[in-house]
């Protein structure tokens, strides 16, 4: 398997791995991993540790009404290794001050490096519980909310948003400066509309007016799925980095190809597979764990230009032991491969 595009740009690399200092606390580099719901949990994160060179991690969106009671041993969101917590960002999601504190309060004690406080998710689950996205329809609650988390913990607050909920960037714009008012110690914004479910492109140059609005740092975040794309978005927005979310899901290696020119071997995506099985299997019950796997599927098989088909078969699998004996049988060197991974089989 070859690419079509190059995999390393030496003044990007030098750009990402620029240390970067976010409320006092220092990171190695300046290419994040997003947080992404059923996704980013303890399993993929465990592979994507492997692979090496993500400067700071995010879990997966955890309820800020869940976390004060949960128990990581048990709970299939709230869980984390002992050894990312130096570079492991806790993303949490609810409706309230009262709420958010609280779970910000659980995070700071376990030992994570900061908490993200999300306001992007546009489920209509989120939405209808007045959470995520749906607090960017009240400003001055969720400024609220970023003011009450930022008082009752001394680690980094970092904040996921969006747009809003319509195409105009400016009250977005101000509500980055209330946010860093508030206390935010990194804003990440990905540049769309509410509603939009990546149906359409985002709208990158809108990442400027929020770098261009406040001192504090601003990662840029949407559609980043090759070298290039991540040195357009550094150079046209002025972003201090990147997050990366369904190309990392595709390909984790990317973080050490785009900072320090690693080279995988012809037989990377059936090693990533193996990997994934095996985290699955110790992290997550059967039933879950091969669930898991079926919702990381569709951004593995993007990555080819035969993908359907090749998601179609693993569709099949019912055990681990399955999924390795496909992967021996359909994963192998010399397959097609998509310039950009095929983002019409991305089910999020």
């Amino acid at each position: 398997m070859t690419e079509s595009t190059p995999t390393y740009l030496p003044r990007l690399a030098t750009q990402l791995n620029t240390p970067i200092t976010i409320g006092g606390k220092t990171i190695p580099n300046k290419l994040w991993l997003a947080p992404m719901a059923g996704l980013t949990h303890t399993a993929f994160r465990e592979v994507l540790a492997h692979y090496g060179s993500c400067g700071l991690a995010f879990t997966e969106m955890c309820s800020a009404k869940a976390v004060p009671t949960e128990n990581p041993r048990v709970s299939p969101v709230f869980r984390w290794h002992e050894w990312e917590l130096p570079s492991l960002v806790c993303q949490i999601v609810g409706a309230t001050p009262e709420e958010l504190v609280i779970a910000a309060e659980r995070v700071e004690r376990e030992g994570f490096f900061g908490v993200d406080i999300n306001m992007g998710c546009s489920a209509r689950g989120m939405i209808k519980r007045e959470a995520g996205a749906a607090l960017l329809k009240t400003p001055g609650k969720a400024v609220a909310i970023v003011e009450a988390v930022r008082k009752a913990v001394s680690i980094p607050v970092f904040v996921k948003f969006r747009t809003g909920w319509s195409k105009d960037i400016e009250p977005a714009a101000a509500l980055a400066k209330e946010f860093e008012a508030a206390g935010a110690d990194c804003l990440v914004f990905h540049p769309r509309v509410a509603p939009d479910k990546r149906t359409r492109p985002p709208f990158i140059d809108h990442i400027r007016y929020i770098k261009e609005a406040v001192s504090i740092p601003v990662f840029g975040n949407g559609n980043v799925t090759t070298p290039q794309h991540c040195q357009d978005m550094l150079d046209k927005t002025g972003c201090d980095g990147v997050s990366i979310g369904r190309m990392a899901m595709a390909r984790p290696w990317l973080f050490a190809q785009w900072t320090t020119g690693y080279t995988p071997d012809e037989n990377i995506f059936q090693d990533y597979v193996l990997r994934m099985a095996t985290a699955l299997e110790q992290e997550f019950d059967p039933i879950r764990g091969i669930k898991r796997f079926r919702l990381f599927m569709a951004y593995f098989a993007a990555n080819f230009r035969f993908g359907h088909s090749l998601l179609a078969k693993f569709s099949t699998a019912k055990t681990m032991d399955d999924v390795r004996r496909m992967a021996k049988e359909h994963i192998i060197p010399d397959m097609a491969l998509s310039q950009t991974p095929n983002m019409n089989l991305y089910n999020l």
